[in-house]
């Protein structure tokens, strides 16, 4: 990863304020004011929240960009992980005891040339094409036990394009990932 990995306590503590970010999101709607002066978790960075309930996606917002702080992307990504993305129903507050909490902390993206340069289980993949994106953290073909060009075909898919897009000029950027969860 081009960027210094969190320490544990960092770790700890973003997954805490992620599960508090749910929590007060879903019983009022607006976010936890909290302040850290930890300058790790006050840098810019592109993050992902991914919310889990038996194993099974529950929710998955973030930012590939590092846009906002750390801290606050993880706040924000939570909250909009358990109540926006669209594929599924808002999460309840009884059921978020159940709801386990997974973080990714991205590298900077950079474009590739080539697609041999992927390394299934290193990077995530943006695949663009005119005003159709689409992302996949490096961690999931691994949970599916995809091969490179099924990552690929998976990637055009979720930016709308059709599955073997990928061959045929789109903008293709790769990032790593520091992942942890509950």
């Amino acid at each position: 990863m081009r960027d210094a990995a969190l320490n544990e306590d960092q770790q700890d503590y973003l997954l805490k304020t992620a599960r508090q970010s749910i929590r007060q999101h879903l019983k009022t709607g607006a976010a936890p004011e909290v302040e850290v002066q930890d300058p790790r978790l006050n840098e810019k960075r592109g993050v992902f929240v991914t919310l889990k309930k038996d194993r099974q996606l529950r929710g998955c917002i973030g930012y590939p960009w590092p846009h906002k702080t750390l801290l606050k992307a993880v706040i924000e990504s939570a909250a909009a992980a358990a109540t926006q993305d669209y594929r599924f129903q808002t999460i309840s507050l009884e059921e978020l005891p159940a709801i386990h909490i997974e973080i990714s902390v991205l590298s900077r993206p950079w474009k590739i040339e080539d697609v041999s340069e992927i390394e299934v289980g290193k990077h995530g993949i943006i695949v663009s094409k005119g005003p159709n994106k689409g992302l996949l953290l490096p961690q999931v073909p691994v949970e599916w036990d995809w091969d490179r060009e099924t990552y690929l075909r998976h990637v055009c898919l979720k930016a709308g394009l059709e599955e073997n897009d990928w061959k045929k000029g789109v903008r293709i950027e790769v990032f790593t990932a520091q992942v942890f969860s509950e």
